[in-house]
């Protein structure tokens, strides 16, 4: 009698670990179109994104303009900070170097951004600008100093003349270390000032000067994102208006660029960082430039005149809102405005004179209330009438549902924006229930951006059980490619040493880039986004949970491919048939390539000590006259791709 219970048990067991399901897709049916910048990248200077972590620059505070102007330094000798004559009058402070001669030298020494990171045989542009106040040369020592001190590479410079003049040497690194500084040493007598004092390695992405970590930049280039969201988020709108972000000030030459007040450095007192500004050397330039490097849409975000309403109820009266207005249009014409035009002149003499060819703008970023609609109402009238061909994003608040989110989506499409802008950062429980969101949303109004999102498992850690629970979520939006047009994570970097907020996709330090599980989910979506919708059904219905498996499918009409995606949220093993119906022909022993990301350990995540824990797989099968099996794993994302036209 036992063995027989066991024996019953076990086929039980065993039906469970293996389940048999059988998946429709009809490749007839061609249905809507998936737009080919769906899939992208939300940008938000936010953990140090930006200073200290995209932009390469390895200096922090590199003109003196922070409220404390020598964060960052450490003097040594008789240094003062001085703002007459200055060398840039929107960055007016620098410093002054008084070496009397009876010391072994006057300077500063830099700590970077969470200390400064050297590699090896690499080579680094050391740069000030600099006078001699009685014009004679002065002496400058450079040293790439370790973190235990010992200076592991070596420049010079001599400085002569009492006039502003720009000097620069290459240093090369003689060791490894993520945690070195820099030393600038006046080994002459004499006084001499300093202003905007710089190291960036000479190879940059692009190798561009005032260029990108490249190591950053090709991991977003890896992605294939189709958008590119920036320059924020909450920075947009700034803890006060004063410190909104204004992309006027960030483009023109870099040195004049003047600083600000980083929206997160105060936000979280549990992750406090009173050291964190916007210099602002990535600016409207380089986020546009950067959009035509990775071939994806700018798709900048301004402010719309209200002040972060988490942090204030600053706002500025509708009837003054238009300095707002016009940065709105001055934006359209720096981006896509001829050269002769005043901020076309402007992009052309920083090196693009071709337009960038702007085609969305979002107005503010995750605002609410009556307050958001009364101030977008102006935006639109005039930009409807400059730019028709613009398509502005609207918002509908910083959540997905509730009073904000209700109230909010009637009156975008009272007002036709073209898309609305909808974040979720939930539970993966939420994002697993929610893959059918889309499927009875109205038709007839405004498109939908997930401008925000991202999975919040309760350690918060990149797991792999957020990152399913993502790739779950965005079968449905797939499916519903009619109506959700743009889809970009968020937040998109984080500093192990520097971060406010996670999850985020790309975490990094001084040397290494770690890519997380919710980075490949997004590749995959990126890489596969095909070019029509495609029906995929089990027993009649969309594939949106049953058994905690998930699908949705697209044909690639420009590859004669057809591409599915299969999820499983849960444990159990399920052995799939997908059949191909209304094939013209059969694709009996065509490959099906398939990338797999799986883990048998849900909350597994990739670590600096172990970044590729948790990375995609490739193999393949051989398809039978219509169609091909595929075995899912527990815990498992799948992109299988398939010709179907010889």
């Amino acid at each position: 009698m036992k063995l027989k219970a066991i024996i019953f048990l076990l086929a039980i067991w065993s039906q469970s670990l293996f389940a048999q399901k059988n998946f429709e897709v009809d490749v007839n049916n061609i249905g809507a179109t998936v737009q080919p910048d769906m899939y992208g990248v939300f940008f938000e200077d936010i953990n140090f994104g930006a200073d200290g972590g995209l932009y390469a620059e390895l200096i922090k505070n590199r003109s003196f303009e922070f409220h404390q102007p020598f964060v960052g330094w450490l003097p040594f000798g008789n240094v003062e900070v001085k703002n007459e004559d200055p060398c840039f009058d929107r960055n007016p402070n620098y410093v002054r170097l008084n070496e009397t001669g009876l010391r072994r030298g006057t300077g500063l020494e830099n700590e970077g951004f969470r200390r400064i990171g050297l590699k090896k045989n690499d080579t680094y542009r050391f740069s000030f600008y600099a006078r001699s106040l009685d014009g004679d040369e002065k002496n400058f020592a450079i040293e790439l100093v370790s973190s235990n001190d010992n200076i592991i590479g070596r420049g010079k410079i001599l400085v002569s003349g009492n006039n502003w003049e720009k000097y620069q040497c290459i240093i090369k690194s003689n060791a490894t270390d993520a945690k070195g500084k820099v030393r600038v040493v006046l080994r002459s007598a004499g006084k001499v000032d300093l202003d905007h004092i710089s190291l960036f390695p000479t190879e940059t992405w692009r190798n561009r000067e005032n260029g990108l970590r490249k190591d950053l930049a090709e991991a977003l280039y890896d992605l294939n994102p189709g958008v590119f969201r920036f320059p924020g988020g909450c920075i947009i709108e700034g803890n006060t208006l004063e410190t909104r972000y204004q992309w006027k000030n960030s483009v023109g030459p870099v040195e004049n660029r003047p600083l600000n007040e980083n929206r997160w450095n105060y936000t979280f007192k549990h992750r406090f960082f009173p050291d964190y500004y916007q210099s602002y050397g990535m600016g409207f330039y380089e986020y546009f430039l950067l959009s035509e490097d990775l071939g994806a849409e700018p798709l900048p975000v301004i402010s719309c005149g209200l002040a972060c309403q988490y942090e204030s109820e600053e706002c500025v009266p509708v009837g003054d809102l238009q300095p707002y207005i016009d940065d709105a249009v001055h934006l359209i014409e720096f981006a896509n405005g001829p050269v002769d035009s005043e901020w076309g002149k402007v992009r052309a003499e920083m090196g693009h004179p071709e337009p960038f060819n702007l085609k969305y703008l979002a107005i503010g970023n995750e605002q609410w209330g009556e307050g958001y609609v009364e101030r977008l109402i102006p935006f639109m009238e005039v930009l409807r009438e400059k730019y028709p061909e613009i398509k502005i994003i609207g918002t509908s608040g910083p959540a997905p549902d509730g009073e904000n989110f209700d109230y909010l989506w009637p009156k975008m499409t009272e007002l036709e924006v073209d898309l609305v802008d909808e974040h979720y950062y939930r539970s993966p429980e939420w994002f697993l229930a929610n893959a059918a969101r889309y499927d009875t949303y109205d038709r007839n109004g405004p498109k939908v951006f997930a401008g925000e999102f991202a999975s919040h498992h309760k350690t918060r850690d990149n797991n792999l059980r957020a990152a399913i629970s993502e790739a779950a979520f965005m079968t449905g939006l797939e499916r519903n490619a009619d109506i959700v047009q743009l889809a970009t994570y968020a937040p998109l970097f984080a500093h192990y040493d520097a971060w406010q907020w996670k999850p985020d996709m790309i975490w990094f330090d001084n040397l290494q880039v770690v890519r997380t599980p919710n980075y490949y989910v997004q590749q995959m979506y990126a890489h596969n986004t095909g070019t029509n919708v495609l029906t995929i059904t089990a027993d009649g219905a969309n594939i949106t949970g049953q058994d905690s498996l998930y699908a949705s499918a697209v044909i690639d009409e420009n590859t004669s491919e057809v591409i599915v995606k299969v999820v499983n949220a849960s444990d159990v093993i399920h052995d799939i048939d997908i059949n191909l119906k209304g094939l013209n022909h059969s694709i009996e022993n065509a490959e099906v390539k398939i990338t797999g990301l799986h883990s048998n350990q849900p909350e597994a995540i990739n670590t600096r000590e172990a970044p590729n824990t948790l990375v995609p797989a490739h193999s393949s099968v051989w398809a039978d006259e219509s169609g091909f099996k595929l075995k899912v794993q527990g815990n498992a994302f799948y992109v299988c791709r398939v010709k179907i036209e010889k």
